[in-house]
């Protein structure tokens, strides 16, 4: 059921997460199938080994009915999580990861998991860089001005999450800044 504008905060994780999937994945796929056309574009030809890129949506589906295996994007591998954990957790700033790497990441444990090697462990370090990331988000939202707030390399759902707490905050600051500037003014 979808709400009217006025009651929504934000874009659901769902939602987020079908946007996502419009990204594309490499497959190999295990059916020949000549290029198909859709709505967001042509795909194809698919050509077992060789391998294709197709948006993960499709992926998902082929995967659904045992059609294609998934590789996993170069940056979904335990080495590299590890590395963007321990850069996380050392430096101050965000580090950059792929602006949907949550939604993505999620989709392609939960549908092709037997793809990807170690994913009970790439589980493990997306949850501990979740969570060193949002520690960093919620003391970076401590030191807020109405002017200035670095943020920077945040994702989409990281984003999606401060929007409410930020907007109301925003306000907030928005209409206690004259009152700031008024008493500045008279001292």
């Amino acid at each position: 059921m979808s709400l009217p504008p006025s009651l929504r905060q934000s874009v659901t994780p769902p939602e987020l997460e079908l946007i996502a999937c419009q990204q594309l994945v490499e497959i190999v796929p295990l059916i020949s199938m000549e290029k198909t056309a859709f709505i967001s574009g042509a795909y194809g030809p698919l050509r077992p080994p060789h391998r294709a890129k197709i948006p993960i949506w499709m992926a998902v589906n082929l995967k659904q009915k045992k059609k294609c295996h998934i590789i996993a994007p170069v940056w979904l591998t335990v080495e590299y999580l590890q590395q963007k954990l321990t850069q996380e957790t050392t430096q101050a700033h965000f580090t950059q990861l792929p602006f949907r790497f949550a939604e993505i990441s999620r989709v392609l444990l939960d549908v092709a998991s037997d793809d990807l090697q170690n994913p009970d462990k790439l589980r493990t370090l997306l949850k501990d860089l979740r969570e060193a990331r949002q520690a960093k988000a919620r003391a970076g939202l401590e030191n807020l001005e109405h002017s200035t707030l670095g943020l920077s390399n945040l994702s989409a759902m990281e984003i999606n999450e401060i929007r409410p707490f930020f907007i109301q905050a925003m306000a907030v600051l928005g209409q206690l800044q004259p009152v700031f500037n008024k008493d500045r003014n008279t001292v």
